[in-house]
């Protein structure tokens, strides 16, 4: 049995066996079948995070304990 897997790496996006270049540069907020994925907590979200980049999400969760 297989499992579907989501990756980002080296400036491509992995969808299961499809690939394609990766349109962010960091990975956040990358687009996917009209959701957007957050590598933080490694799920799809519904609209684009309110974060500029990782680092604003990582203070955010230093700063108040939770996403």
């Amino acid at each position: 049995m297989k499992v579907w897997k989501f990756t980002i790496s080296n400036g491509k996006v992995s969808a299961g066996p499809k690939q394609r270049r990766a349109i962010t540069i960091d990975g956040c907020n990358e687009p996917f079948k009209g959701r957007f994925w957050c590598p933080s907590r490694k799920w799809f979200l519904s609209e684009p995070c309110p974060f500029e980049d990782r680092n604003e999400c990582r203070n955010f969760k230093i700063m108040c304990g939770i996403l």
